[in-house]
């Protein structure tokens, strides 16, 4: 399912808690992954060679982790800015899924995701999973922790019904196919397109709706899947999806990123990027393809 996978290193605390963590992949398929450490230096080629040196004892001991959980890993270092070189990465290397580590709700978090986590949920081509890491307080100072486990345990399905929320239910297919057995699927009746003039005409939506989310319960059934749940419910997107996350506690969200198509802007204001900025649960966000 994901063979190969892309595990950009920024070196920090954090990254060292993600490059813990990746025994779970092994029951995504995945058997082989890319440490990627891009030096931002895209014009400073002279300076690469005293750079790359001095990162590649921690990139060497961050390798070692991944070994020891039964990864094959190999170590790049980029010259360029973090984003493109992270995305041409992962086209040049057939990566099936990126794997990138998000701050909890902090301004660190926001940095993150105005920056490189955002750009490459922006650009990439391949799935992206964002894994939640909290910042801790202790007498000692902050520290960064992460929660390891299976990621097919309970998977949250949230769906607008289009053609990338269709790719994505792709995925929750081969998860299934891989094991998962407990699936809620999750579809919002948007109350901001149906107020006021369409309110009365929800009754309708619902059915139409009911059926859409059944027929997709019958092909993880026929999968495999063994509890199916449905929910509908009415409100806001981002809202219900977050509560239903909170109530569930799902190991993994699944669901289409991009599916307005491929503005920053319209992408920041999107349903996935606030369920990235709140959630405390790990994302696949599967993005659209690309004309």
């Amino acid at each position: 399912m994901f063979r190969t996978v892309l595990l950009p290193s920024d070196l920090s605390e954090a990254s060292d808690h993600i490059v813990g963590c990746l025994r779970g992949l092994k029951t995504l398929g995945t058997e082989e992954t890319v440490l990627f450490h891009a030096l931002g230096i895209k014009h400073l080629d002279a300076m690469r060679p005293l750079l790359a040196q001095s990162v590649e004892p921690k990139l060497l001991a961050q390798r070692r982790l991944i070994e020891e959980q039964g990864l094959a890993a190999d170590v790049v270092i980029a010259t360029g800015l973090p984003v493109p070189e992270i995305t041409q990465a992962a086209a040049d290397r057939s990566i099936s899924l990126i794997v990138i580590g998000s701050h909890g709700h902090s301004l660190s978090r926001e940095v993150l995701l105005g920056g490189v986590a955002t750009g490459v949920i922006h650009q990439a081509t391949v799935p992206v999973l964002v894994i939640e890491i909290h910042i801790v307080e202790g007498n000692d100072g902050n520290h960064c922790e992460t929660i390891c486990h299976d990621f097919r345990e309970r998977l949250l399905f949230p769906t607008d019904f289009s053609d990338t929320a269709e790719r994505a239910f792709g995925y929750v297919e081969k998860l299934v196919e891989r094991g998962a057995k407990h699936i809620t699927l999750l579809h919002v009746q948007d109350a901001s397109h149906l107020d006021p003039h369409l309110k009365e005409r929800i009754p309708e939506f619902n059915e139409i709706d009911q059926g859409r989310l059944k027929r997709l319960k019958a092909r993880l059934e026929q999968a495999g899947a063994t509890d199916v749940r449905i929910e509908l419910p009415y409100g806001s997107p981002i809202q219900e999806i977050l509560r239903t996350a909170d109530r569930e506690r799902p190991t993994l969200i699944v669901m289409g990123s991009q599916g307005r198509g491929f503005i920053p802007e319209v992408f920041l204001g999107s349903v996935s990027h606030n369920v990235v900025r709140h959630a405390e649960t790990p994302i696949l966000l599967v993005p659209a393809l690309r004309s």
